[in-house]
């Protein structure tokens, strides 16, 4: 079971970046799938994350109006859209799998991926 994030880079404030987590070895559209981000000296937090067949989606206060969550079943992916983007969301991106039908509201997840650093700065 892999999960990779990709997409990262540096951008300007209010610029836009795309993430993409990948699998392989599982099928994402079983899975809730969440975002997280951890900043240099802070801890790990839940940034979005979409269920499994409804699809329901949440986000974190400090990104709701600006990030998208989404998932491709075909593809076997799920993205982040992330628009309007402020020097504080500078962090490394994980994404990661949840088995549990309640994983995006308690933000369990059993399997990680290796992260994507997105930086924000002028």
């Amino acid at each position: 079971v892999q999960l990779q994030a990709s997409g990262g880079g540096l951008v300007q404030p209010g610029g836009s970046l795309r993430l993409s987590c990948a699998a392989s070895g599982l099928t994402l559209n079983y899975y809730c799938i969440a975002w997280f981000r951890q900043a240099p000296g802070k801890e790990r937090e839940g940034v979005s994350c979409i269920g499994r067949s409804d699809r329901s989606t949440t986000y974190a206060d400090s990104v709701k109006g600006r990030f998208t969550i989404s998932r491709d079943n075909a593809k076997n992916t799920v993205y982040l859209q992330m628009s309007s983007l402020k020097p504080e969301d500078t962090a490394v991106y994980y994404c990661a799998a949840g088995v549990g039908p309640g994983a995006c509201d308690t933000y369990v997840m059993n399997y990680w991926g290796k992260g994507t650093q997105v930086t924000v700065s002028s």
